[in-house]
This record gives structure tokens, sequence and C-alpha cells, in this order.
């Protein structure tokens, strides 16, 4: 019998042919079922009007965490200290700096020290240049 190539593996195409077979009836990926998972945030380092979260390595998980940060909380201040926010995302050809990443979702970032003009920040102007 040849199998459907809607389905997304062997398995699941056998196993839509054994529910046909049985004439259950049945939909595929028709529905959507939305989902939070709750988490906790410790941030690096808190100052008076932001937080400095520092980062060697800048992994995808923590850049997925920091996006779903920034829409939950947007009066959040979150900024990043990187040891170097030239360090490509990926080894792939063309990829984003750790600073480019944060220049395109509106992070503020600074390499190995904080700039001197952070510490008098009201943190009001979140979507100032990039100081480093």
């Amino acid at each position: 019998m040849k199998k459907s190539s809607k389905y997304k593996s062997k398995f699941e195409a056998d196993f839509a042919d054994t529910l046909k077979q049985n004439k259950i009836v049945f939909t595929y990926e028709t529905l959507e079922i939305n989902y939070e998972i709750p988490c906790c945030y410790k941030p690096d380092f808190i100052l008076n009007n932001f937080i400095v979260e520092t980062k060697g390595y800048f992994s995808p998980e923590d850049r997925r965490k920091h996006l779903i940060i920034a829409k939950a909380r947007p009066e959040l201040d979150i900024r990043f200290c990187f040891q170097n926010s030239k360090t490509k995302l990926t080894k792939a050809k063309g990829s984003l700096t750790y600073g480019q990443w944060c220049d395109r979702h509106g992070f503020l970032y600074a390499d190995k020290i904080i700039p001197s003009d952070w510490y008098d920040d009201t943190g009001k102007n979140k979507s100032s240049e990039k100081k480093n």
C-alpha cells in the first residue's frame, strides 16, 4: 500500500494507514493547541533601572528565552554584556553576530564591561543605539 506524503514520518504514515484500514475516521494536524511552559528567569545582574545579562556563549535556548521574556515583560530593560559581541551565532556563512542579533531585536549590548553612561541611564530609552 502506498504511503501518503503528508505525514512527517514513516511511523505516522503507517499509523494513519492502520486507522484507514480499520475504517476509523480521523484528521491529521488540524487542531492547534497553544500552551505556555511556566519558567522562572533569574537575571545575572540587577542595576538600578535595568538588568545586565552576561554571556560568553549565547545559546539558541537563551536567545529564545530572551525573546519570550521581552514579549511577556516589555517593561523590563534587559541588556547584554558579551565576552565578544562579534561572535557568530552559527558557523553558517552570513550568520548574525551576537551584537547583530541584539540590534535586530532591540537589546542594548556591550563587550566585556558596560559603558559608564549606562550607570546614569534612567532605563526609559530602551530603543537607544547600542553602547559598546
